[in-house]
């Protein structure tokens, strides 16, 4: 069965008798009977989208500090400016010049580079994001991903390519490209994934395929056919030994190709080993250098797949992570990422598939890589146009960069107006003779938002590092 649809992983799942089957996954051989023991809402699929929608539903908006700020502000000045003026009306100001002074204080004290700090940095990180072909959908995902201490990835098309591909040609007693046409004339008529695998080889290396005959599919083992009036097998180790196939120390160099997360297929010839094709889904070529990255920036980085455990141990030590949680379903990657949160972490969940779905939305920020399923990207906060999850660490820097304009913006917001207030109510006439006009401040208030501005435009100076 290719459940791919569902757990997203690119190697079939072999049943037999009394096995389970999962709603849209697909029969790759053959034909069985099953009874439907769940339908409608029951299904795993509509358990899926329940499980978005609830993850959805939970997850709170980010409240702005500068409309916290601002709610405060706004009638604290114009408090000020009220007793501003009564103050220099009770000193025998007058009141031309006291209402001047309360105008003043209203004028300078505009909070517009206070409502622009925030929105005009995100605006530029946005687009800053877009540029390095990350798709950033709203400013809360840009601000709380850096808060994130916590990355989970999934596996197979996200830290894998996704698709099998050939890693080893060893032959026995036998050409390598004898092998390969072998192995080409077997598979061709298959339309197993690792059948798929060997057939692109074998196209990228010229092979022409021969006549077969008497082909023959058992399912979940392997192939038997005719080539040249000689009998040959392919499959896995249980398929050679059902044949009673002398395999020597082969069995021991096919071990060894599992141990490192590859599939081995056995090839015999009347009964007698001639080699082993071995398929893996290779991991992609900046994973490595990614998860390195975001361990060098004190994050936990965890991995999250449906395959079996022995593959993702190997991946796990390919790719230096620390953490691997195997053999989970798409509710318990929905569980998984719930039990991080009750530890108080923030996290950040990257995945492709449909079965990611649930966790992408439930996690803090929800990534989803371009290549992923329709289901997948709309669940997500942030989607990597260029299907590279280098980027992730791109647009945790990227968040840091914003925030931190954002922090500078309200700092000279503050300090604008606290310095700019006091001098319009007059504070320090008596001391300095300093007092502002209504016209000069409004030209100081213009000037703040200006400043912010131009501030905000240096995070288009961001480089990926």
């Amino acid at each position: 069965m290719d459940e791919s649809s569902i757990t997203g992983e690119s190697i079939p799942v072999e049943k037999e008798k009394g096995s389970k089957v999962i709603s849209g996954t697909i029969n790759k051989m053959g034909a069985f009977s099953f009874k439907a023991e769940k339908v409608g809402e029951e299904t795993t699929i509509s358990q899926i989208i329940k499980l978005v929608e609830e993850a959805s539903n939970s997850k709170a908006p980010i409240s702005k500090i500068a409309d916290k700020v601002s709610g405060i502000f706004v009638p604290i000045v114009i408090i000020i400016a009220l007793i501003a003026t009564i103050t220099w009306i009770i000193v025998g100001s007058g009141i031309e010049n006291a209402i001047s002074i309360g105008i003043a204080v209203l004028v300078i004290s505009c909070p517009c580079a206070l409502g622009l700090a925030t929105p005009v940095a995100i605006m530029v990180g946005i687009g800053k994001g877009a540029e390095n072909g990350i798709l950033i959908k709203s400013a809360e995902s840009l601000e709380l991903l850096h808060l994130v201490d916590t990355v989970v990835f999934d596996k197979t098309g996200t830290i894998t390519i996704g698709k099998p591909e050939v890693t080893d040609i060893i032959p026995y007693n036998i050409e390598n490209t004898k092998l390969l046409s072998i192995a080409y004339t077997l598979e061709e008529k298959s339309e197993h994934p690792l059948a798929e695998a060997i057939i692109k080889k074998a196209k990228e290396e010229n092979i022409e395929t021969m006549c077969i005959e008497d082909f023959f599919v058992i399912s979940g083992k392997g192939i038997k056919g005719q080539i040249e009036n000689e009998n040959y097998l392919v499959g896995n180790l249980s398929y050679m030994k059902e044949y009673k196939v002398e395999m020597k120390e082969i069995e021991k160099i096919g071990n060894n190709l599992a141990v490192q997360g590859k599939t081995p297929l056995y090839f015999a010839k009347e009964g007698k080993i001639i080699g082993i094709i071995a398929v893996k889904d290779n991991i992609k070529e900046n994973s490595k250098k990614a998860i390195e990255k975001l361990k060098n920036m004190n994050l936990e980085v965890i991995m999250l797949t449906g395959d079996n455990k022995l593959t993702a141990e190997a991946i796990k030590k390919d790719i230096g992570i620390e953490k691997v949680i195997a053999e989970v379903i798409p509710q318990q990657k929905d569980e998984t990422i719930c039990n991080i949160q009750k530890e108080n972490k923030k996290v950040a969940f990257v995945g492709d598939g449909i079965n990611d779905s649930p966790a992408i939305t439930r996690a803090d920020v929800g990534i989803a890589i371009g290549s992923g399923t329709d289901i997948a990207i709309d669940s997500a906060d942030i989607v990597l146009i260029k299907n590279d999850i280098l980027d992730v660490v791109t647009a945790i820097e990227l968040s840091k960069c914003v925030i931190k304009n954002i922090k500078i913006n309200l700092f000279w917001a503050f300090f604008y107006n606290i310095i700019g207030i006091p001098l319009a109510a007059g504070v320090f006439y008596n001391m300095l003779g300093w007092k502002l006009s209504p016209m000069f401040g409004a030209v100081a208030m213009s000037l703040s938002s200006i400043c912010v501005v131009v501030n905000a435009l240096r995070i288009k100076k961001f480089r990926v590092k």
